[in-house]
């Protein structure tokens, strides 16, 4: 690959993303624009700016963007639509951020005419498959340079030697080992490595950052109602809010009663498995709620069938594939699915769980003079259940019988 002249970096602020900048202008004498994205990570931008500015970036070539009204309503919500779920339990927290953050990426590189993108995931991760495919996805000719798999700082020790020579600011707490690593966005947060690799080991209870533990939750379960149009959430307790202000505020419902905490041993798209520990308060009380007004909008056989696409499409989010002609094809037929998915969903939240112990809506297929116990009013003729049950009984009757006759 030939040197780029132009670079745009996904960059936190941080320490390794610093290094990464400064590494990419003496390594390749490029001009880097940085690209930071407030995904409502909890955490103050402003110093990334700041840093930027000290290590040589022009100012209008700093980008700082709030996008999480974006992140939430064109990737979180199309991803819960599928109430999308990666090996039975991981809700995809940190798979759903990385297309957007490749997307902006795409565009600046566009926008400044640089010929190359670079982000700080190391080659052990799925995330730099995840960044590198959303990338060649809308950019077929852009370069993606990736540090982590080019570098020689391979080493703690090399790293802050290398930012020292180069005058790059070091917390103190950096210069020790941090005791595990934490990727947050308004989804979750994601916390692995250094204390949490052996995963026959309980978590510390500092790891967990945005829910109490549910030992400690209030003794008062909370109720909260969800409402919803055509399978995305829309208010809560009848006030209409944006996407990342709903999700904003299940978080801390969810959190303030323990809910959401996963701890996952999960197979990485590179291979290996590893164990991470995950907190997504809001999106466990939306997945139970969505999962709640489905039960009484969506016709039997199109939710079975989205359930058996919807393994296929979590892994096509968590191995990097957002754009991919196969994840839009199953978008589709999830998002037809949604057409009548509208109604409310009353939650109770207590001591780590949400159940759901009320749906309504307009567009309801249930018939209460149907399934009633009492006197149905000739809604339905129980006698018809006797052919039904024959017709479905031939095929078994004759595999009886073949099986009585040859043995």
């Amino acid at each position: 690959m030939s040197a780029p002249k132009k670079v745009v970096l996904a960059y936190s602020g941080g320490l390794d993303t610093s290094i990464i900048l400064k590494w990419l202008q003496t390594e390749y004498g490029c001009e880097v624009i940085t690209f930071t994205a407030d995904l409502g990570q909890g955490e103050e931008l402003d110093p990334a700016r700041e840093k930027a500015e000290l290590l040589g970036i022009k100012r209008e070539n700093i980008h700082i963007e709030d996008v999480r009204e974006e992140f939430v309503r064109d990737f979180v919500f199309p991803m819960f639509r599928a109430n999308a779920v990666y090996e039975g339990q991981y809700l995809l927290g940190t798979s759903i951020a990385r297309p957007l953050i490749s997307k902006r990426l795409v565009e600046l590189a566009a926008e400044h005419g640089a010929d190359a993108v670079a982000h700080g995931a190391t080659g052990k991760g799925n995330d730099q498959v995840r960044f590198e495919l959303a990338a060649y996805a809308l950019n077929p000719d852009i370069k993606v340079i990736a540090p982590w798999r080019e570098w020689d700082l391979s080493s703690r020790t090399k790293l802050l030697d290398f930012a020292e020579k180069n005058q790059i600011p070091i917390a103190k707490d950096k210069r020790g080992e941090a005791p595990f690593s934490v990727d947050a966005n308004l989804l979750h947060t994601s916390s692995e490595g250094k204390v949490l690799e052996d995963p026959a080991v309980d978590a510390p209870d500092y790891v967990y950052q945005r829910t109490v533990h549910p030992e400690d939750a209030p003794d008062t379960p909370e109720y909260v109602e969800i409402g919803f149009e055509k399978g995305d959430a829309v208010s809560i307790n009848g006030e209409a809010m944006s996407p990342a202000t709903i999700l904003t505020k299940l978080n801390e419902l969810g959190g303030k009663h323990g809910c959401g905490r996963l701890d996952l041993v999960e197979g990485r798209f590179v291979g290996m498995k590893s164990r991470g520990i995950y907190e997504t308060p809001g999106g466990t009380l939306l997945l139970e709620a969505h999962r709640g007004i489905e039960s009484i909008t969506m016709d039997r056989g199109a939710m079975h069938l989205k359930d058996e696409l919807m393994p296929k499409y979590a892994e096509l989010i968590y191995n990097g594939f957002w754009f991919s002609p196969e994840r839009e094809m199953l978008q589709a037929a999830i998002d037809a699915s949604q057409a009548y998915v509208t109604g409310t969903v009353r939650l109770k939240l207590y001591k780590g769980q949400a159940r759901t112990v009320g749906r309504w809506s307009d567009y309801s297929l249930y018939s209460e003079a149907h399934v009633t116990f009492e006197d149905d009013a000739g809604a339905y003729d129980q006698k018809d259940a006797a052919g039904f049950i024959q017709l479905n009984a031939l095929r078994l009757k004759l595999l009886a019988a073949r099986k009585r006759r040859v043995e």
